[in-house]
């Protein structure tokens, strides 16, 4: 990022919070991303294939704090900037993938309620994407010479929507979306703003009983926690079918599925996830793209995690000739390496910047003084292994906060840093003055 480019106060507020606090930003992301270039690029490739009607599904792994979470929001971005439509949630105890009293379809509740476009990226974007859809179809047909004060031109709206609606109809439960879609259609024509509320209420999940949706829009069944991840792929094919270019989604800490203590709850959990894989990957949910993240734990433990489900493990784990020597982003699970020194110096130095644009100060920081911190960093015992991007920038931003408020202070005072120099990655030679001097912002 070039030091003269002025983020959006609203925009660097957000970000500032965010990662002070050690929180993933759900906006900024793209201004602090380093050294994620070939995951973004194997992403992105993944929303071409959703994009030409296929489906796609990744695995994001690596432990807490290496930047799984905000890949998958920097990806959110790019998606939305993109034309796709996404939603995102982080499951819980309350929220799996499978389950029953009702945590099943929070997991689909919190993912309608993020529903997030280019134009509505905080979420809540269901209503305007149908009622732009609406709107489209009545501008096609006024732009085709029909007048919007004929009864040809209601009759021809109607016969768009209910066409859309039948092609959705042969799909597990399609039936009923569909007719709830047409119903919302008809009640936007009518002004009847009771009955608009109910489809949106039916198609967020809100219904508890089928008798309360039968009452309300004389509609058989509802969304629960057995159909809810069958409503997604109805979704998906309604946005493909109304101008989007997809539906992607991305849930996070997926760990919580692996600290189920029950053994056959967490075995239905990885059950549905094998038939999402499945569906993505041979062309049973066009216009899907699912993005997974979790630990190495969650993927690998053959005793609770993915593994323990010999169906998984024989499609996740890695081949034979594969020993983490060599990177490999083809496949379905993408391990996030850990970020190299000169890619955590330019994040560093990009958040310096950052700090005195939202603080309006000159960060009373050298060049010099940065690498030494990052070199201490570095050399604590294990840090090469264990050491995270959100362990840096805590401890670097609350030196900088400090810095701030303390106009005497210096640097060096305040990180307690001396002469720790920072070892060789590999191989042997000294670290010289320049370790850092190819680095290109």
């Amino acid at each position: 990022m070039d030091a003269s480019v002025k983020v959006p106060k609203r925009i660097l507020a957000s970000l500032m919070n965010s990662i002070s606090a050690g929180v993933v930003p759900r906006v900024g992301a793209p201004y602090i991303a380093i050294g994620r270039d070939e995951e973004v690029k194997a992403l992105l490739s993944d929303l071409e294939t959703v994009d030409d009607g296929g489906g796609s599904m990744r695995f994001l792994i690596g432990k807490y704090g290496s930047g799984k979470s905000f890949l998958m929001q920097l990806i959110r971005g790019y998606a939305m900037s993109r034309g796709f439509v996404c939603a995102d949630c982080d499951l819980s105890p309350e929220r799996r993938i499978c389950g029953t009293k009702g945590t099943g379809i929070a997991t689909y509740r919190e993912l309608i309620r993020n529903l997030s476009t280019q134009t509505n990226p905080e979420g809540g974007a269901l209503p305007q994407i149908v009622s732009g859809w609406l709107s489209g179809i009545r501008a096609s047909l006024a732009a085709e010479g029909l007048s919007p004060d004929s009864d040809e031109f209601e009759k021809k709206v109607e016969e768009r929507v209910y066409s859309v609606a039948r092609e959705l109809e042969d799909q597990v439960g399609g039936f009923d979306f569909a007719r709830v879609i047409a119903l919302y259609h008809r009640a936007t024509v009518h002004g009847d703003e009771e009955k608009k509320s109910a489809c949106l209420r039916w198609l967020r999940g809100e219904f508890n009983t089928r008798t309360e949706a039968k009452s309300a829009l004389g509609v058989g069944s509802v969304i629960c926690d057995e159909t809810w991840y069958d409503a997604i792929k109805l979704l998906a094919a309604f946005l493909k079918k109304t101008g989007s270019r997809g539906l992607i989604l991305f849930i996070d800490e997926c760990v919580n599925l692996y600290k189920i203590p029950n053994r056959v709850s967490r075995e239905n959990n990885y059950e549905k996830i094998l038939s999402m894989f499945n569906d993505t990957l041979q062309g049973h949910a066009p216009g899907l793209g699912i993005i997974m993240g979790g630990t190495p734990q969650f993927l690998e433990d053959t005793r609770r995690g993915l593994y323990s489900y010999e169906a998984l493990k024989s499609r996740l784990s890695d081949g034979k000739f594969s020993d983490g020597t060599y990177k490999n982003l083809l496949g379905p699970v993408i391990r996030l390496r850990r970020l190299s020194d000169n890619e955590l110096y330019a994040l560093i130095t990009r958040l310096t910047k950052l700090h005195g644009q939202y603080y309006n100060w000159e960060p009373r920081v050298t060049a010099e003084e940065t690498k030494v911190f990052l070199s201490s960093c570095l050399a604590r015992a294990g840090a090469d292994a264990m050491i995270t991007p959100r362990e840096i920038i805590r401890d670097y931003l609350m030196v900088l906060n400090i810095l701030l408020q303390n106009p005497e202070a210096s640097f060096s005072e305040i990180s307690g840093e001396g002469t720790v120099t920072l070892a060789p990655a590999s191989g042997s030679g000294e670290t010289g003055e320049d370790e850092f001097a190819d680095i290109t912002f």
